[in-house]
């Protein structure tokens, strides 16, 4: 399998901390691309219309796009149930807990487009305040769900969370989040600690 990625990508990140812990890594090819929001990347369109990554190419030619998909494909290829769980009781929150976490990195992605890919002219510093709005938000859920998040068996929903969390630091690191949300804080520094998020950092190339 090949993987079109970016090093700075969460998205990304989800899918190949999804290929440490299911440990698939080693089976999957990085293949670099110019992903961005303005200047399609030919590499990565001729798999994916989106021009997008994650983009994960199979052996036999077939590509499969959006971090979600990818992710549960590759826990289905290596007979993980731990990260997509089959009961109601665990599944629908995992699930849920996963659409948290893009809608943190959706608003967070924006907020940054709005700097790094407008013109100054173009930027609307309102559409960027209300994007970090939802930033507050989502980050005041993921503190009252902090208690019952685990670190030792992790599904979607506490991958996709560690990966939002990740990325706030990385690209944010003016936000305090910790100051307002202790437990979410706790929880996220014995998350990164984990092998697959240490092995997964993300960095500018």
């Amino acid at each position: 399998m090949q993987l079109l990625y970016a090093p700075t990508s969460p998205f990304v990140r989800k899918v190949t901390v999804c290929a440490h812990l299911t440990g698939l890594i080693d089976q999957i090819q990085l293949l670099d691309s110019a992903a961005n929001p303005i200047k399609r990347d030919a590499r990565i369109a001729t798999h994916n219309p989106l021009a997008k990554v994650p983009t994960l190419i199979l052996d036999h030619g077939q590509a499969l796009y959006d971090s979600r998909l990818i992710c549960e494909y590759l826990a289905n290829l290596a007979g993980d149930t731990r990260l997509f769980p089959h009961e109601s009781s665990q599944r629908w929150p995992a699930l849920m807990r996963q659409e948290l976490g893009n809608g943190l990195l959706d608003a967070a992605l924006l907020a940054r487009y709005e700097l790094t890919a407008r013109p100054v002219e173009k930027q609307w510093t309102a559409w960027r305040e209300a994007q970090l709005v939802k930033v507050t938000a989502c980050l005041n859920d993921i503190e009252a769900q902090a208690s019952t998040l685990s670190v030792d068996a992790p599904t979607i929903g506490e991958v996709t969370l560690g990966c939002a969390l990740g990325y706030l630091d990385f690209r944010f690191p003016d936000i305090d989040w910790r100051a307002d949300h202790p437990q979410a804080a706790r929880w996220n520094e014995a998350f990164q600690n984990l092998p697959a998020m240490l092995a997964t950092i993300p960095r500018d190339s």
